[in-house]
């Protein structure tokens, strides 16, 4: 770039800096006058909304990690300290406990808006990819982190989950001992889960930048999942998707900020608000929210499969359910070879945006079952019943209904043009006023 053509900044001191590194000219080049699809919607805005949110997540936790001791003793006692005599310690622990979720949120509009517009299809395969490893470190960090303030739920959602690994056959005790760093739930558990918990969010920072990378490489899909034509098709990131980004993003902080100042608590679990204690078993053992989909496919694997007319095991149902849940989200991997439909947008498949709207009301359905004590009922019926036919849906959507639609759906006439779409569009808006 220090060889190529480089257009002069009328401030001296910009000039200055980018005759020698040109860094604003690659933040031009990226942000400025780069071509992006005119017909985005404002589901495009969560891409943003995430990275101002994972930032957030960093600057609180490292301001955060200055106050909190990573000792069993005294970890349920520093976050108390952090709340009562930190000056502003209440607000930077409400802001990163609830930025947590709405970090999650703003990741899962964005990961299920790019299933409905096919946003994994080529040449986007690796755009895609990185999204889920960095959905993954994700989870790594949220579920560590929910660890440290060494609660009830802390302490026994840690040893539950941590537990899951032993069903792993050969190696899963010792990959057990290794995360405890010990042979309970214990102080070494603490430390290693704090000094991972903030080296996570730099890691996921690295993915990210890897991620945009490869963004402005492909460029962005758009609605109507048709490639750009010409500069006809597009219009410059900045300023148009600057101000549309920052219209979504202070709405989005409205939300943020009724949480943060008027419940911030709603989303946590009262028995947190404990400190640990491996004497007294919770009633009823839950990981935060958005983990509860795939700790419903978890518990929904409740037998065993046997070799036919044998005592022989092959795989227990500990290990059946561990095996669906890591299963539920590496199936995300490989989503691009699962749907090779040659329509990206469910705007023009109408069989698929039918299966897609069920599984995203099948993926909130688990999330319910997931929230409910294990013995639970519907309609006089166990509720684990459901969980499995939902969960059933789940792969069977992936696995069966993707590879058969790829083959036998038609779908839709596409729009020869972003540009004739957005024209014909706005045609009809223009009639409708008239009338």
């Amino acid at each position: 770039m220090g060889h190529g053509e480089r257009t002069a900044f009328e401030n001296p001191v910009i000039e200055w800096i980018d005759s020698r590194l040109p860094i604003f000219t690659m933040m031009q080049k990226e942000y400025g006058v780069f071509p992006t699809p005119k017909n985005f919607n404002y589901f495009w805005n969560f891409g943003a909304i995430a990275m101002f949110m994972l930032v957030t997540m960093i600057v609180t936790g490292i301001v955060l990690a200055m106050h909190y001791t990573a000792n069993t003793h005294l970890a349920f006692d520093s976050v108390e300290r952090i709340m009562r005599d930190v000056n502003g310690g209440w607000l930077l622990r409400y802001i990163h406990m609830n930025g947590a979720s709405f970090f999650f949120i703003a990741v899962y509009i964005h990961i299920f808006r790019g299933m409905y517009y096919g946003s994994y299809k080529r040449p986007r395969e690796l755009l895609w990819i990185l999204g889920v490893a960095i959905f993954l470190l994700m989870m790594a960090t949220a579920f560590i982190g929910y660890v440290l303030p060494w609660g009830q739920m802390s302490l026994w959602g840690a040893t539950v989950i941590t537990n899951l690994f032993s069903a792993i056959p050969l190696v899963g005790d010792s990959i057990v001992t290794l995360l405890w760093g010990g042979f309970s739930v214990d102080n070494p558990t603490l430390t290693r889960f704090f000094a991972l918990h903030y080296l996570l969010p730099f890691v996921i920072f690295a993915v990210v930048f890897i991620h945009v990378w490869a963004l402005h490489i492909t460029g962005s899909n758009n609605p109507l999942g048709i490639d750009t034509k010409g500069p006809q098709d597009t219009v410059p990131f900045n300023p148009y998707y600057t101000i549309k980004d920052s219209f979504g993003l202070v709405v989005f902080l409205m939300l943020y900020a009724l949480f943060i100042f008027f419940m911030p608590n709603a989303l946590g679990h009262p028995d947190n608000y404990t400190p640990a204690n491996p004497l007294v078993t919770p009633a009823h053992i839950v990981p935060e929210w958005y983990f509860l989909p795939f700790y419903a496919i978890l518990r929904a694997i409740t037998f065993s499969i046997d070799i036919p007319f044998t005592d022989i095991t092959i795989i227990t149902a500990k290990l059946g359910g561990v095996i669906a849940m890591f299963g539920s989200i590496l199936l995300w991997f490989v989503l691009p070879w699962l749907d090779s439909h040659p329509i990206r947008s469910a705007k023009f498949r109408p069989v698929f945006r039918y299966f897609f709207l069920l599984l995203l009301a099948d993926f909130i359905f688990l999330g319910y079952v997931g929230s409910q004590p294990a013995d639970a009922t519907m309609f006089g019926l166990p509720l684990s019943v459901f969980g499995l036919g939902a969960t059933a849906y789940y792969f069977a959507f992936f696995i069966v209904i993707l590879p058969w639609l790829s083959k036998h759906e038609k779908g839709r006439e596409l729009p020869a043009s972003i540009h004739e779409a957005v024209l014909a569009k706005n045609k009809k808006k223009a009639v409708e006023i008239s009338e």
